[in-house]
């Protein structure tokens, strides 16, 4: 008896949930290629967003990461501890209030904007292949209602940062 690739078996505790499965498997996969081309970059996978947001917002307190990256503070500690050492950051205490710490991308992280928009560019390209305009416009939508649904979900329909 041949034995199926853990690739392709699927698990019998998953047979109730087909769609949330291939959902699963296809975030997983995601991530390992957006791991892949960030890793060109020294950035590990979720490092951009943090990234992002800094860009986007400018200075922000250390603790309001923690809420928007909805991270433990160990693992935004050791983030920013990187991406510190990269020098993609800076971080200084905050003159409003001296116990917190404010958090800013440098100027040397304009470079890295740069490259960040073309890998996510190129994870574009690679995640959509094959699909018409028309196919990528309904996957949005699609998309985009799941994402309502799972953040309504995990948020008790509070707060759902990126609704439209």
């Amino acid at each position: 008896m041949k034995a199926e690739s853990a690739c392709t078996a699927p698990s019998s505790a998953a047979l109730g949930g087909p769609v949330s499965r291939a959902f699963a498997r296809t975030a997983r996969l995601h991530r390992i290629t957006a791991g892949r081309l960030l890793k060109g970059l020294g950035l590990y996978p979720g490092q951009e967003f943090l990234m992002m947001h800094l860009w986007d917002t400018g200075p922000v307190r250390q603790s309001e990461l923690i809420k928007v990256m909805d991270l433990d503070p160990s693992t935004i500690t050791k983030m920013l501890q990187r991406l510190e050492q990269a020098g993609h950051v800076r971080r200084s205490p905050d003159p409003d209030d001296r116990r917190a710490v404010l958090v800013e991308a440098t100027e040397e992280s304009c470079a890295l904007y740069a490259a960040v928009e073309q890998a996510w560019t190129d994870l574009e390209g690679l995640t959509l292949a094959g699909l018409d305009p028309a196919e990528r416009a309904e996957l949005a939508r699609l998309l985009g209602r799941i994402e309502e649904n799972l953040c309504r979900e995990a948020a008790g329909d509070t707060d759902c940062p990126g609704r439209r």
